[in-house]
């Protein structure tokens, strides 16, 4: 039988065979205490609290090495699975990419130079009745 509680940190140098093998035997613990309790008082609730714990830890390592594992097969593809995308936000996903952001149809850089953005200066006249010196913020 196991020692209770297993550490996170001591199941991340172990591989995959080994976790696996560390699950089934925490499994049958756990199966096990469940049967005492039913046959007798519940005096082992704090062990099958610890069991369940620790196998929760043991599938969490051996999922987070899984997806790990997914990411460098997926790394240079050009699709990945929709799990191991980014999450953000649907706004962002939708999002433009900064090179396409920055494209230019031809169409629209032949309009720019042809017909550029025009300039106009207003002349403002100090003597003019409409126009106030305090409004302007010349004393």
């Amino acid at each position: 039988m196991s020692s209770g509680k297993v550490k996170a940190g001591q199941l991340w140098t172990k591989n995959k065979d080994d976790l696996t093998k560390q699950l089934g035997e925490l499994k049958l613990e756990l199966g096990q205490l469940r049967v005492q309790k039913v046959a007798s008082s519940g005096t082992k609730l704090n062990k099958i609290h610890d069991l369940r714990k620790s196998i929760a830890r043991v599938l969490t390592v051996i999922n987070a090495k899984q997806r790990a594992q997914l990411r460098l097969f997926y790394k240079n593809k050009k699709y990945a699975p929709l799990d191991l995308r980014a999450k953000q936000t649907r706004a962002i996903r939708r999002r433009l990419s900064p090179e396409d952001k920055a494209r230019v149809l031809e169409k629209t850089k032949k309009r720019s130079t042809h017909f550029p953005q025009r300039k106009f200066a207003v002349k403002v006249s100090l003597t003019s009745p409409q126009v106030d010196r305090s409004m302007l913020g010349i004393s």
